[in-house]
């Protein structure tokens, strides 16, 4: 019965102990890791954002006036690496739209105006 004992509780420790070690993923078993779902997660994200631009109907009436045709930019779009649709992507975050064109020019309005009735510039004659 010693012996039994002694045997079971070898086999017991020497599984507790390569249990316990960590395991290193070999190359080609299919993990992922955070960063490389973050990515592919992103860079989905860029190319809907990209398709849904290039969807609108004034995208597609603007590609037709240059004489374009949107399944050729669909096809370009689909072809596009993972690092040139983040930039494309940034590229129209950035661009800006005709509202803030109309904003802006609010804008050096109101700044004029105030200049202007501090007494800075002379530019609105009815501020006097």
């Amino acid at each position: 019965m010693n012996i039994l004992r002694r045997t079971v509780s070898l086999l017991l420790i020497a599984t507790l102990l390569l249990g316990s070690l960590p395991v290193a993923a070999a190359p080609g078993t299919g993990l992922v890791g955070t960063e490389d779902a973050l990515a592919a997660n992103q860079t989905s994200t860029d190319r809907q954002q990209i398709r849904e631009i290039l969807a609108r109907d004034d995208v597609q009436q603007q590609l037709l006036a240059q004489g374009v045709d949107p399944r050729d930019v669909k096809a370009r779009v689909a072809a596009l690496s993972d690092d040139e649709a983040r930039q494309m992507a940034a590229q129209l975050e950035d661009l800006p739209a005709g509202a803030s064109v109309v904003g802006a020019l609010f804008a050096v309005f109101v700044i004029l105006l105030v200049t202007d009735i501090l007494g800075l510039t002379d530019v609105y004659p009815f501020t006097r």
